[in-house]
């Protein structure tokens, strides 16, 4: 009983955190002579695959133990993990690809994409694509908590690590693919900066302070989540799908009208999606194929005692 205890107290949500706390550290110690703040950032990755190790072990702890477990401590890896990128990305890959995106921009389309559509970006359309951006942040909370209220644990389960699977796999390009994106790499093209009636600049003020500068741009996790929670919604909650499925697609436009994003990093956002899609499932095919075997054993074994 113990055994069965011990590996069901690992969701795959909680395996791929501390795999990839993991890699990151590994990569830190690769990268220690050119990070000067290594220290601080193996003891961050190690502190965060020892507390899921403790939660999973305290699982039926209590209600806030696993509120923890199922929401909170996933929020707070995904979002130190992208914080803790602004001190690796520039040490392990130093040369941005903005140029290579913008070239492949204006091949597509003939124009800069971003400086073409900003003669209709008015100050509505503003504040009604920066709101769209936003809501980004609580497309997968709001999955799951609709998931959490109707009691269907499994369907939470796997919509975390489609989730958490979908982050790391953009973090993964981040360091790949370094780019600023184009309010960085080109303000000097626009006419004008954006603005809005009354909410586009707060947002935007408040997204460039949370965010910071990353190079974060390609491939876009802005439109690699918002179409992998509206892929869960659909499956799982159809009614939250139509909820959220008109601002999900404004956040793809507002990818490209606000400048945070070339088509391009929507474009590898969307292979993204499809990506952690196809991993997912496959994965959790072979998780219940496994599983099979295992109880066809077990019951072979039963009657052969």
């Amino acid at each position: 009983m113990k055994t069965q205890t011990s590996e069901s107290s690992f969701r795959p949500a909680d395996l791929l955190n501390i795999l990839f706390c993991a890699c990151l550290a590994l990569l830190v110690l690769l990268y220690a002579s050119m990070i000067n703040v290594w220290p601080y950032l193996l003891l961050i990755y190690s502190s965060l695959i020892v507390f899921q190790i403790v939660l999973c072990r305290l699982r039926g702890a209590g209600s806030l133990i696993r509120h923890t477990r199922d929401i909170i401590f996933p929020l707070v890896s995904i979002l130190i993990c992208f914080d803790t990128l602004g001190l690796i990305v520039n040490k392990v890959n130093p040369q941005d690809i903005d140029h290579i995106l913008i070239g492949l921009d204006y091949r597509l389309f003939g124009v800069h994409p971003t400086l073409y559509l900003q003669k209709y970006l008015t100050s509505f359309a503003s504040d009604v694509l920066q709101t769209a951006y936003a809501t980004y942040y609580f497309l997968p909370v709001a999955l799951g908590i609709v998931l959490k209220s109707q009691g269907r644990t499994e369907d939470f389960n796997k919509s975390l690590f489609f989730v958490m699977l979908c982050f790391y796999l953009s973090y993964v390009g981040y360091i790949i693919w370094p780019a600023l994106g184009p309010r960085y790499a080109m303000p000097h093209m626009y006419e004008s900066e954006i603005t809005g009636l009354l909410v586009s600049g707060p947002i935007q003020n408040l997204l460039n302070l949370l965010e910071g500068v990353k190079r974060d741009a390609f491939p876009s996790g802005h439109t690699g989540i918002a179409l992998t929670v509206l892929y869960l919604a659909f499956r799982y909650s159809r009614t939250l799908f139509w909820i959220i499925l008109s601002p999900v697609m404004l956040l793809i436009v507002a990818t490209v009208m606000c400048r945070y994003h070339y088509v391009v990093d929507v474009i590898g956002g969307i292979a993204l999606a499809v990506a952690t899609v196809a991993l997912g499932e496959l994965y959790y095919t072979l998780l219940k194929n496994h599983g099979n075997t295992i109880q066809q054993d077990k019951g072979q074994q039963a009657g052969i005692s």
